[in-house]
Parts: structure tokens; C-alpha cells; sequence
């Protein structure tokens, strides 16, 4: 029996519109949610991993084994050259993969798998296509006086190739030049037949190609220079005619450390010189005025304070006024020498005002002298920026001119410096691919390997039973754990009761020892804890549906709280089905459905349980609508006047699926206590109900997840009931 500390229960009597019916947000980790689901679903995962494993076993036996045969080559960036002269084909750099991939692209080719078949006779050969299992039914494979016909060739070349294509495989080495060709079959010679032959053709066309390139790029480019000859002067006389025509004249280009600067106007130059003048002359009128407007501001402007003059001046004014001052504690301002010193200060302030006048002065005409600059200068730039608008509105058809010119030139001197190399490189070149290792006869098949397949075939069924458990997990609403109770539904679990096995739950709770009787008991420890008082004095128990052990809660509740020596009444609240009378023996004649009536008489309606030491009181006779009994308020009246007389007033309440009696129920007393069957009831179901005591403004104090397997729950250990009581010895002993 687990008691949990007190500051665990604060929370854990909750009104009902306070709980969200949708998942908590205090969920597990991501790892446990995992962990859960893989054991909840163990079976089925084990299950489609040991399919999958059968199946690849089976498939690994039943698959024709076959060889691969490799033929490593190597294919240099460029072919070896006797003159420092290239070819037509372009010059790759160290970080350019181009090449490479151009050339596997050329080792994949349909035309040279076609050229390898012509060369191995493959075309022509039955067993070819029979060692593939290609399909002989087409009218070009039709055997005619034991020949295949001529007229079908082409398409015989065409399927051969792809055959070939799709049985090779190019696998490069990864930062070398280093390819390997190899070729896969069920015959381990023709395998290396194959692989020798591609690489042999591969080299053979990539001669070929160079020579037919070299050949064609050398007539091509002696008909382009001619061409491009032409262009060439008939643009050098556009441009000179234009250009005297507009009277446009140029700089000539510079070159400065290596570069080349382009032509340059000398309106331009000129420009670019007053502009940088002006700016010049800008900045230092904003600093003359900004001198200038400081004395205006300040009464004192920054040169007048670091003239050495007018310091000089300052600093005697204010000797003289301290011996003022020292006179004029003794003496009058009369006194001759204090109007002697009076006289010689006003001297001095004179003096400062004529020298601060004249920094003044030559401040103002420092700042009128950088506006004339300013002025002049912006007179020339607006002038020259008129005629510089001028030049380039003429020189636009010159430098369409000028770039024609630069283009044909260009391009002449590169036709020309080609087909000077072309005519040297065109036969020296060495072929840049050779053949590092050729093929040999594989001596054991590359395929199937039972370990490799029997590893995918484990990986796959482990991936396919996670995503069948992961299906099943999102089809499934069952309740298979307590820890759902609180993660999916918000509900502080108040306990778990164990599914009562060989006898009736009426037995197990007379039998102090059963685990039924140990589970509710801790149910009640925890409920001592949701309110201030200890277990609430009225409260009621409701499940989403009949038959999740809302009755057998309320009876076990009840007899718990009267073992501690409580004073407790059982109240049958299920007026549509009741059950309590039976567990008395008694009928249900008078009951509840009585006083709530206007019967008051209440002990006439109650019955004592001497089994399990308290009193109980029937639903009473069923009435035509229950709901309407319970609108009122003679239930209040009811828990008041019992409370009176008990310590608790368990109300046992009907399911609140479909029924309005149990949140009419639910709102008369302090809480309700919510029972939950595992792995029966849907969670979607008790998500509404849920929603419908919300409604009602419901305290719900917790939930007890009853019918509990343990060997059902997302984790197997955990949920031990029959603790101590040396039953494991008296089971041994029996």
C-alpha cells in the first residue's frame, strides 16, 4: 500500500472544469512514451520481426547465386602531353568534378554497352538471353533455320544492351582515380568476360572521340577565323568614323601594376578633379560657420577662449579683482586704491571686448571667404556635369561601337591561338584511361549473403512491428495504464484496484487480507488528503458507463471508513438500476427515491449492512423519470440532515453517459470520486463525460482505475497487490 506525502494531494481534489478532456500537459518523455508502446505491443512487433526474418531466409535459399566480376581502370584528369600545347577538350581544375562524373556518366552509356555486346557476340546468342531470363516471345528472337532473323537486329542490339546496362555497376573510389567496372551474372566466366570487355571499349571510344574531336574542332575554327577576320576590321572602321565624326576624344589606357584601366574623357577627368575640390571646399564652410554660429550661441566662441591674448588679459583681470576684494573688506569702494584697481579692471574688460571683437570679425570673414569657394565651385562642377551629359549621351553609340571591337578582337586572337594548337596537339596526346586490374573469374558468388539479408530482413520487421505498434497505439483508447488516468483525462489517480479473480468482490472485501480490500484502502489514505477536513464528509462515485465498479467502490469506500471507526451511510443515488439493497438482503421498496418524494421519515428508509458496519439506504422504488426527482432540492436537504447523524455520506451515483442524474448528483455533494474500468472503456467516452460534470461545475477529487491486470499494462512490474501476510509461504507450503 503506497501513502503518498501530503503535498502530493494538494493538488489532487479538482473541480471538474478545471480538467481538460484532452491529453495532460505534464506528458511522459518521449523515450518512455516509446519504451511504453513497444512493450504494450511487444507481441506484435516480435511477431512481424520473426515473419520478416522468415521470409528473408527463405528468399536467401530459394535466389540463383551470382558472380561479379571487377575490372579496375583509372582515368586521369588530362592525357599526358609531349607539347605544352592542348587538345579540344576543356582543361579541368582540381575541385572541378565535372569530368569525373561526365565520365561515369560515359562508362553507363547505352552505346558502348551496345558496342560491348556486338563485340562479345551477344546479340545473336540464345543462351544470352536465356542465362537472364529474358522473355524470347517477340517476333525479332523467333528462330529461323536455327538463326535469329536479320530483321530483328536492331532490336535484339537495343535489349542485349539494356541487359548488360542493368546487370553493371560503377562504383568509383572515393578521392582517387580509381574506377571499378563490374559485372554481375550467374555465370562466374562471363562475368569476367564482360567486365574486361567494358573497360577495353570504354578506353577504345575515348580515343576515338579525341581524334574525331581534334579533327572537326580544325576546320571548324579555320572557318571561323575568316569570319571573325571580317567582323573584326569592319568594326575597327565604325568606331573611327564615329568617333570624328562626334568629335570624342579619349584618354588613351593606362596600365598600372599589371591592370588595364579603360578609356577616359577628359571632361570626366575634370569633373572627378572640381568635384573632390568642392567637397573640400564644403566641409570647410560647414566648419567656418559652425565656428562662425558658436559666438552668436555662446558669447565666447572656442578660438577666443584659446587666445593666448585674451587669456593673458583674463588671467590679470582676476588678480586685480582678488585684491578688490581683499580691499573691500577693510575699506569703501571709495578708497583711492580700491578705485585705482576698479579703474585698472574696467581697463581690462574694455581690452577683452576689443579682442573677442576682433576673433569675432575674422571668424565672420574666414566663414564669408569659404562660402564664395563653395559657390564658385559648385558653378564649375554644375557646368562640367552639363557637358559630361553632353559626352555620354554622344559617346553611347562609340562604346557600342568600342565593345563590337573588343569582342572581335577577342574573339579572333582565341580562334587564332587555338588553331595554332590544335595543329600541334592534334597526334600527340596519350590516352589520359588505362586498365589497373583486370577481371578475374570470381571464385564465390557476390550474391545472396544470407548475414546481409537476414540483417535487413531483422531491421525491416523491427520497422514494420514499430509502425504496426504505432497504428495499433493510435487506434487504441483502452485505459492500459494508471499513469493514463492522469496523462490522458488531467485526474489525480487516487488509486488502482486489482481484478478480483475466483470469488465475488463482496467476499474479498469481508477478507482483511484480500488485495481487493489493501487497493481500497489505499484509496482511501489518498483520499484523506484532497481536503482540508481529511475524506470528505459526502461524496459520490460515478463511472462513464454500468459496470466499471462504481458500486463495488462506493461499497468498498464505505466499508473501509467504517472499519476506522466512522459512522457511515451508503446511499443507493442509481435509481434506474440500484444495487445496494441486494448486498443487504433487502428490497428496495423505501429509499431514497421516498424522501426525495416528501417522505422525512428517514430511518424507516435506511437498513443497516451488520457485515460491514454501516448503514445503508436504497434507491427506493423506481419512479417514472429519476432526473426530475433530483432538480429539486430535497437531495441537499438529505446529505444536511444525514450528515447530522454520520461522519460520511457515500453516495453511490449512476453512470453519467446518457444520464443527467449523476451530475445532478455530482453538484449536491462536496466531490466525486470517478472509477475508470482498464482495458474495457474507451478514453474518448470518458473524455465526455468528463465534459458533461465540467458542465455542472463538479469537484472531482480523483480516479481509481478498477479491473486492473497487471500483466495487460504498458509495463509489467510495478502493480504488486498481496503484499506480506506470508501468503507466498502458504502457497509454497500447499
Amino acid at each position: 500500500m503506497n501513502i503518498l506525502p501530503p503535498a502530493s494531494f494538494d493538488e489532487m481534489s479538482t473541480p471538474a472544469s478545471a480538467l481538460a478532456p484532452s491529453e495532460n500537459n505534464d506528458s511522459l518523455p518521449l523515450i518512455r512514451q516509446y519504451l511504453r508502446i513497444a512493450l504494450r505491443w511487444r507481441y506484435v512487433i516480435i511477431g512481424a520481426t520473426l515473419a520478416c526474418v522468415l521470409l528473408g531466409l527463405i528468399g536467401t535459399l530459394l535466389t540463383t547465386p551470382k558472380y561479379t566480376a571487377t575490372s579496375t581502370i583509372e582515368i586521369s584528369r588530362e592525357s599526358s602531353q609531349v607539347t605544352e600545347f592542348q587538345g579540344v577538350e576543356r582543361e579541368t581544375s582540381v575541385a572541378d568534378q565535372e569530368f569525373y562524373q561526365t565520365q561515369y556518366g560515359l562508362l553507363r552509356s547505352r552505346s558502348l554497352a551496345e558496342r560491348v555486346a556486338n563485340q562479345l557476340r551477344l546479340i545473336d546468342d540464345p543462351k544470352f538471353y536465356e542465362r537472364f531470363g529474358h522473355s524470347t516471345d517477340a517476333p525479332a528472337f523467333q528462330v529461323v533455320n536455327g538463326r535469329y532473323p536479320a530483321a530483328g537486329r536492331a532490336q535484339r542490339q537495343r535489349i542485349a544492351g539494356e541487359i548488360l546496362l542493368d546487370n553493371l555497376s560503377v562504383n568509383p573510389t572515393r578521392l582517387s582515380r580509381l574506377v571499378a567496372v563490374g559485372f554481375t551474372s550467374p555465370d562466374a566466366g562471363f562475368s569476367a568476360r564482360v567486365a574486361n570487355a567494358w573497360a577495353e571499349n570504354f578506353i577504345q571510344i575515348n580515343l576515338e572521340r579525341k581524334i574525331q574531336a581534334t579533327s572537326y574542332g580544325r576546320n571548324l575554327l579555320q572557318r571561323q577565323l575568316v569570319l571573325q577576320k571580317e567582323r573584326l576590321d569592319e568594326s575597327q572602321r565604325q568606331l573611327v568614323a564615329y568617333a570624328s565624326q562626334q568629335q570624342i576624344i579619349n584618354l588613351p589606357a593606362q596600365a598600372n601594376n599589371g591592370t588595364t584601366t579603360a578609356e577616359r574623357s577628359i571632361v570626366a577627368d575634370d569633373l572627378a578633379t572640381l568635384n573632390a575640390a568642392l567637397g573640400e571646399a564644403t566641409a570647410a564652410r560647414i566648419q567656418a560657420q559652425a565656428r562662425y554660429e558658436q559666438v552668436g550661441r555662446a558669447g565666447a566662441s572656442t578660438e577666443a577662449l584659446r587666445n593666448q591674448a585674451i587669456n593673458g588679459l583674463r588671467q590679470r583681470r582676476a588678480e586685480l579683482a582678488a585684491d578688490y576684494q581683499r580691499l573691500m573688506v577693510q575699506f569703501e569702494p571709495g578708497y583711492p586704491a580700491a578705485k585705482a584697481i576698479q579703474s585698472q579692471i574696467d581697463q581690462l574688460d574694455r581690452s577683452i571686448s576689443r579682442e573677442e571683437g576682433r576673433v569675432s570679425n575674422s571668424l565672420a570673414a574666414e566663414y564669408r571667404e569659404a562660402t564664395a569657394r563653395e559657390r564658385g565651385l559648385q558653378t564649375k562642377v554644375d557646368q562640367l556635369k552639363h557637358n559630361f551629359l553632353d559626352v555620354r549621351r554622344r559617346s553611347i553609340q562609340y562604346n557600342i561601337y568600342q565593345q563590337e571591337v573588343d569582342t572581335n578582337r577577342a574573339l579572333y586572337d582565341g580562334l587564332l591561338q587555338r588553331f595554332k594548337e590544335i595543329g600541334v596537339a592534334g597526334g600527340v596526346g596519350v590516352n589520359n584511361i588505362s586498365v589497373v586490374d583486370p577481371a578475374d573469374v570470381p571464385q564465390k558468388p557476390s550474391s545472396p549473403r544470407l548475414f546481409i539479408n537476414l540483417l535487413i530482413a531483422l531491421l525491416a520487421g523491427l520497422g514494420l512491428g514499430a509502425l504496426l505498434a504505432f497504428i495499433l497505439e493510435q487506434i487504441d483508447e483502452a485505459i492500459a495504464d494508471p499513469s493514463d488516468i492522469e496523462r490522458r483525462f488531467g485526474l489525480p489517480l487516487l488509486g488502482t484496484v486489482p481484478k478480483v479473480d475466483g470469488g465475488t468482490p463482496k467476499e474479498a472485501l469481508l477478507d482483511r487480507k484480500s488485495d481487493l480490500f489493501d487497493a481500497y484502502l489505499a484509496v482511501q489514505t489518498s483520499l484523506a488528503f484532497t481536503t482540508e477536513h481529511g475524506v470528505p464528509r459526502s461524496f459520490a462515485i460515478t463511472s462513464t458507463r454500468p459496470t466499471e465498479g462504481k458500486s463495488t467502490t462506493a461499497l468498498a469506500l464505505a466499508t473501509t471508513l467504517a472499519r476506522a471507526q466512522r459512522r457511515v451511510i451508503l446511499v443507493d443515488g442509481d435509481m434506474r438500476s440500484p444495487s445496494v439493497h441486494q448486498l443487504g438482503n433487502v428490497d428496495h421498496d423505501r429509499g431514497l427515491s421516498n424522501f426525495l418524494a416528501g417522505q422525512d421519515d428517514i430511518a424507516s428508509l435506511t437498513f443497516p449492512m451488520k457485515e460491514f458496519g454501516f448503514t445503508a439506504m436504497s434507491a427506493g422504488p423506481i419512479p417514472p423519470n429519476a432526473a426530475e426527482l433530483l432538480t429539486g432540492d430535497r437531495l441537499s436537504l438529505l446529505i444536511a440532515r444525514l450528515l447530522q447523524e454520520y461522519d460520511h455520506v457515500v453516495i453511490d451515483s449512476p453512470p453519467v453517459m446518457g444520464l443527467a442524474d449523476a451530475p445532478l448528483i455530482a453538484s449536491r455533494v462536496e466531490g466525486v470520486i470517478y472509477t475508470v474500468e482498464s482495458h474495457s472503456i474507451r478514453a474518448s467516452l470518458v473524455k465526455t463525460a468528463l465534459s458533461r460534470l465540467a458542465s455542472a461545475n463538479t469537484r472531482i477529487f480523483g480516479g481509481v482505475l478498477t479491473k486492473f491486470e497487471a500483466r495487460k499494462a504498458s509495463y509489467g512490474y510495478g502493480y504488486n497487490y498481496g503484499y506480506g501476510y506470508g501468503r507466498d509461504e502458504a502457497k509454497a507450503k500447499g
